[in-house]
């Protein structure tokens, strides 16, 4: 589908059937790839859960089924880490060890993560993911609050979304400046981005007979890591697994302040002090924390000349200056000073990200040179990426280009099948079809124009989102 268009579908608009088809399919994709506790990515490249994946399954689920969208959340945090972590896969023992590396085998949490409280009884990876799940636990309960308060479930969780939140402000802050640094590639969620490059050229790859590459299987080598990339991965993995996954003491080649992972840590927070005074704690504390965690984003992140976000390597101490979408991810804070978000939107829409004029958002500067189209977060479009700034333009009172946003959104993902990602010039379906959270996006942007709570649900009665 060209740019032209998908124009000229915005225009006109979408009727019912059109939304009745998109919900049906979506909802499929949902039914297909669930488990009995839990959502997979796919049933093909990715057959275990995912963190950050079940965090935006669970913000579509809830318009299908508000309880089975707790229960994918109260699964992931079964699996949660004695120290408060919440690791980016839990492996499902039905699957077998080959269907995906690194698997349970290379990991070997109960063993090598015992130390920092990792499960006995359900095998996980021992890295994170970005911290969505705060964000998803209040939306999930804004859908039906009556269903939501009879199961308890706010009550549930909260304990343990706070715990993960103090994971990453105590043992996380490497930098010492109130940012969650992130050890891996894989934990940001963008995980062959062009900002890791610098920091990877340090750590020595694995050797090639040391992994095998089960993803190859279902995509084309030229849409994924390079394996010298991969090589990389999966020494730095060992490396931690090596170290018991203690923070303090594994020397981390790899540590870097990513802008998106501490936006969505600092809208989580948001979130999780509306959890907290729904269940008659006090959120004073996280109101705070959300505040000086902003400060920090800015001094720390914030590069005027370049007008975006951009990521610090706590190696070498410097910045990386390649403009990614993560950079623009910030627009989702609540408290982002405005003279910084009319910064990021004129980036968002000028030439290095042209929103509007291709689909969805590119994951990685048009005019970069490191700018593929077509492999992992080197410059396709990705929905969830789409879907967190469609939420930061309407926080920022920018609805009609959210609106175009969102239209251009639902007419990609169910045009390419609910594809892992999209070329942004061709809008072709790259990677696997029936992506779980494009379609539960999907799904929630359908409901966009209806929700009564803002984006987000952070709007704010006391001044605070």
């Amino acid at each position: 589908m060209t740019a032209g268009l998908l124009e000229s579908h915005v225009t006109r608009g979408r009727d019912g059937d059109d939304e009745r088809s998109l919900r049906r399919a979506a909802t499929r994709v949902l039914l297909r790839n669930w488990t009995g506790g839990a959502t997979v990515p796919s049933r093909s490249l990715y057959p275990h859960q995912w963190s950050w994946d079940s965090a935006f399954i669970a913000i579509g689920l809830r318009h299908v089924s508000p309880r089975r969208a707790q229960r994918e959340l109260e699964t992931l945090l079964g699996a949660q880490w004695g120290d408060g972590r919440i690791p980016h896969i839990v492996f499902n023992p039905a699957v077998p060890l080959d269907a995906y590396f690194p698997g349970p085998d290379f990991w070997r949490s109960s063993e090598a993560g015992r130390g920092a409280g990792a499960p006995r009884s359900t095998e996980t990876s021992g890295i994170v993911q970005p911290p969505v799940h705060a964000l998803a636990a209040w939306l999930v309960h804004l859908a039906d609050p009556a269903e939501s308060r009879r199961r308890g479930f706010l009550p549930r969780v909260f304990p343990r979304l706070a715990a993960w939140h103090r994971y990453l402000t105590d043992r996380r802050d490497l930098g010492g400046h109130g940012l969650a640094a992130v050890v891996h590639p894989w934990e940001p969620g963008l995980d062959n981005s062009p900002s890791w490059d610098a920091p990877l050229r340090r750590v020595e790859p694995a050797p090639d007979s040391s992994f095998r590459r089960a993803d190859l299987a279902h995509s084309p080598a030229a849409d994924r890591p390079t394996d010298l990339d991969y090589g990389r991965y999966v020494r730095l993995a060992a490396t931690y697994r090596d170290h018991a996954y203690d923070d303090g003491r594994t020397p981390h080649a790899f540590a870097v302040e990513d802008p998106s992972f501490n936006a969505l840590r600092i809208a989580s927070e948001h979130a999780l002090a509306r959890i907290a005074d729904a269940v008659g704690a006090d959120p004073a504390g996280l109101r705070e924390r959300a505040r000086v965690t902003t400060r920090a984003l800015v001094e720390r992140l914030w590069e005027p000349a370049a007008g975006i976000f951009v990521c610090r390597d706590l190696r070498s101490g410097l910045t990386c200056p390649d403009r990614t979408v993560s950079g623009l991810v910030p627009l989702i804070v609540p408290d982002l000073p405005r003279e910084v978000a009319d910064a990021l939107l004129a980036t968002a829409r000028g030439e290095h990200f042209a929103l509007g004029k291709v689909h969805l958002v590119p994951s990685y500067d048009l005019l970069g040179p490191e700018f593929d189209g077509s492999r992992y977060w080197r410059g396709p479009s990705w929905f969830n990426m789409a879907w967190l700034l469609h939420g930061g333009l309407r926080a920022h009172g920018e609805y009609g280009e959210a609106e175009r946003l969102r239209e251009t959104s639902l007419t990609a993902a169910h045009a390419t099948d609910f594809a892992e990602y999209v070329d942004p010039y061709s809008g072709e379906g790259r990677g696997i079809r029936g992506f779980s959270w494009t379609a539960a996006l999907a799904l929630d942007l359908l409901y966009a124009d209806r929700d009564a709570h803002g984006a987000f649900g952070l709007r704010n009665d006391e001044g605070e989102g």
